[in-house]
């Protein structure tokens, strides 16, 4: 897809601008569509948990329609992060903490959370599977958030609006999926992310729906998934599960 491939539709509230895009593609609408919301009223993030949408940030979902084979897709969120922290380091000054990824997905300042990505698919009434990517960012609200250390761009020095933040995550998303080239430039992608990766080499905990393991995290193998260095000398491959860092 090349960047004319991509079109944009701004609405003021929603429920969400996933269930938005997914309601759209059921509708047929065609892979590419973005929206954004200046409020979600019934955002949500991973594991069904609530999700903070009030004014003053940036609440975007994009449509994919059959992006890649199945066997392709586990790479998506890796290039998904690439694009949205390239976007974020943009607009933030020169002098600023640095924008990592926390893997797979979770965009970092000064290790503090400022980004949520929770992806979403279905088969639809046609056939295809569609895909919708959100991607929340705390320009200027933050939520409570138990989990996660969590800020705003704002708290850096970085005072782009949503909309002009929108204009860089436009142009960054595209040219990132233009370059995983439906899971075919996974290679590529996966150099870019470890370069803005955040935790390689030290100890973190992950925390899986059973249990926690904790470790060395020693990076991510070829399909994107995280390597867990045990203290028994063994090496745990995690597909899913919450980071924590120390």
């Amino acid at each position: 897809m090349s960047l004319d491939d991509f079109r944009h539709e701004a609405l003021s509230d929603v429920g969400s601008t996933n269930t938005e895009c997914l309601e759209r593609a059921r509708k047929g609408a065609l892979s590419g569509l973005w929206i954004t919301a200046e409020r979600q009223t019934g955002g949500r993030g991973r594991r069904g948990r609530a999700w903070f949408s009030e004014p003053g940030n940036l609440y975007a979902s994009l449509l994919l329609t059959d992006p890649a084979p199945m066997d392709r897709l586990g790479s998506l969120p890796l290039a998904v992060a690439v694009a949205v922290q390239d976007a974020v380091s943009r607009i933030m000054p020169l002098d600023a903490a640095e924008v990592v990824i926390k893997w797979p997905n979770d965009i970092l300042v000064d290790r503090r959370k400022v980004c949520g990505i929770l992806i979403e698919g279905e088969t639809l009434p046609d056939g295809r599977h569609g895909l919708v990517i959100g991607i929340g960012i705390n320009v200027s609200v933050a939520p409570d958030a138990p989990l996660y250390p969590v800020a705003t761009l704002r708290e850096f020095g970085a005072f782009a609006s949503p909309d002009e933040l929108f204009a860089y995550l436009f142009q960054s998303m595209a040219e990132t999926l233009a370059l995983w080239d439906g899971g075919h430039g996974i290679s590529a992608i996966m150099e870019r992310w470890k370069q803005v990766a955040g935790g390689i080499g030290e100890n973190i905990t992950v925390n899986l729906p059973d249990r926690s393991i904790s470790g060395r995290f020693s990076g991510i193998d070829d399909t994107g998934l995280l390597k867990l260095e045990t203290d028994d000398g063994g090496t745990r491959l995690i597909a899913a599960g919450d980071v924590f860092f120390g």
